[in-house]
């Protein structure tokens, strides 16, 4: 994972852990984290990049929900999320960077 990557994940998941650590999750806000992790895995899929990583958290968030743990349930969905966008934006950024590479 490059350093960009690894930046952009861990200013993600440190602005959600601000944001959640506060109040107590809802069903509610574990359905709206999770439909926005699927729905950044579907496109970071359209772009022929899905991490398995994305796919084991996205798993394990929907075990807490099922569960009732809705915060750990919100917590991992978002960690997904951010897994999804950091591989949306490696596929994107490297789209065209390769070329910088290449010996001439």
């Amino acid at each position: 994972m490059s350093a960009a990557i690894k930046a952009v994940l861990a200013a993600s998941t440190l602005l959600v852990a601000a944001a959640t650590g506060a109040l107590a999750a809802s069903e509610a806000d574990y359905k709206a984290a999770y439909a926005a992790a699927e729905a950044a895995n579907k496109e970071a899929g359209a772009l022929r990049n899905q991490w398995t990583t994305t796919a084991s958290t996205l798993s394990a968030a929907e075990k807490a929900g099922e569960a009732g743990d809705f915060d750990t349930a919100v917590a991992k969905a978002t960690e997904a999320e951010a897994l999804a966008k950091a591989s949306i934006f490696q596929a994107t950024s490297e789209k065209e960077r390769w070329k910088d590479m290449e010996v001439r």
